[in-house]
């Protein structure tokens, strides 16, 4: 896999370099709520410019239906990006049509221009290769060169991430390459004792990592709404939390096996309950209760560990010498259910270990709940990317680097 480094080398100046970036950030209105997917590609972005080359930067953004939607639109995106460049970023209307081409026209030596959001083009997402490969082809006459640094989309197997590279010279940008490099630390020699905190919505989305883990963690500790199939495991009453039923064998299957390998299973011993999901526009105190893990009432819904669990789980990850992190404790989004997340955020802070931060939705309370990035080993700008490599699949977007 070609590094940015050696393309910079080998000279890019009035070269045409499509980055593929991950500018997926998310937005209330046209305002950006959450920077942080921008900030980590500059550093590619602004090499390139430096060094004189005509830089395009492509990007998906939401799932909008294969057709523009202003919704969706990348126009925001762009105008971060110019404001931490220090320097205007020119905005293509559409993708492939006549204002990406103008647009790319346009450019001089050291100029950015972004393109319109990649996904209001069907082509993109495309399970059609014929399809995907067409517009893979329409992209490719914009550029001379291909950079792949769109981290949070190298597990999808997408024209401008797949296809794309096949049909230029292609390298790996300076974030795929960090990225990389700090999942190989999770994989590979880990240092021990190794610690896995799991959190978020479905336990389903992580049943693939938790398999995997099962032969390389010292011990893995669950919170969030996949806790509640993790009690109900457990043959606990969990009242009206989010409950995936279909889920229990296969859990269940996995705590044996923990218990087999001498994987070290901690869940929740109590949590916050409240009769309605809190409302999270006005953030109106919600009035929770706390009540032990096996005691939730038939008529309320678990939503965020108590303050036993808080200090439970900061003692396992107290002496650990690698942490990895997907997935909040809790509703984090309101004040009254974002204790569970804060006080494993700050267990990684306070801690000596190795913590990678492994995107999504962790990644966005590390920052809405005001700690700085800079205390943490590694803040993983793909959360969907970060637990299939640690799952071992192939990924298309780093397979398609390869050379």
């Amino acid at each position: 896999m070609k590094t940015i480094d050696e393309l910079l080398a080998e000279g890019v100046a009035g070269k045409r370099v499509f980055v593929r970036a991950d500018l997926n950030v998310p937005l209330d209105g046209t305002t950006i709520t959450d920077d942080g997917r921008i900030r980590a590609v500059r550093p590619t972005v602004s090499a390139l410019a430096a060094a004189g080359a005509r830089v395009v930067v492509a990007s998906h953004l939401g799932r909008p239906k294969g057709a523009p939607d202003p919704a969706f639109s990348l126009a925001p995106a762009a105008a971060r990006l110019g404001e931490l460049l220090g320097s205007e970023v020119a905005f293509a209307t559409d993708t492939v049509g006549e204002s990406a081409r103008a647009t790319v026209a346009a450019l001089t030596d050291g100029q950015v221009a972004v393109i319109e959001n990649l996904r209001f083009n069907a082509g993109e997402t495309s399970k059609d290769d014929a399809e995907r490969g067409a517009f893979a082809d329409q992209l490719a006459e914009l550029a001379d060169v291909y950079v792949g640094d769109g981290f949070g989309a190298v597990h999808r197997k997408h024209a401008s991430v797949f296809d794309l590279p096949a049909r230029l010279p292609h390298a790996a940008g300076g974030l795929i390459a960090t990225e990389v490099g700090v999942l190989k630390k999770l994989t590979e020699d880990v240092a021990r004792p190794y610690a896995v905190v799991l959190g978020g919505a479905k336990v389903s989305d992580k049943l693939g990592v938790i398999d995997h883990l099962l032969e390389k963690a010292d011990r893995i500790l669950i919170g969030g709404g996949m806790a509640y199939t993790f009690l109900k495991a457990q043959g606990h009453e969990v009242g009206i939390s989010l409950l995936q039923e279909d889920q229990v064998p296969a859990v269940q299957g996995y705590l044996k096996r923990a218990e087999e390998l001498g994987v070290e299973f901690v869940l929740p011993v109590d949590v916050l309950v409240a009769h309605e999901f809190p409302d999270l526009k006005s953030k109106a105190p919600a009035n929770p209760t706390t009540v032990a893990a096996d005691a939730i009432p038939a008529d309320q819904e678990g939503l965020d560990i108590g303050p036993a669990t808080r200090e439970l789980y900061a003692a396992k990850l107290a002496d650990a010498a690698t942490v990895f992190w997907n997935g909040p404790m809790g509703v984090f989004e309101h004040p009254d259910y974002a204790q569970g997340t804060k006080a494993v955020a700050q267990a990684l802070v306070d801690s000596q270990a190795f913590s990678v931060v492994g995107g999504g939705d962790s990644a966005a309370a590390v920052r809405i709940l005001g700690f700085d990035e800079n205390a943490f080993g590694h803040i993983s700008t793909g959360g969907g990317a970060s637990l299939e490599y640690l799952e071992g699949k192939t990924l298309p977007g780093l397979a398609a680097l390869e050379d």
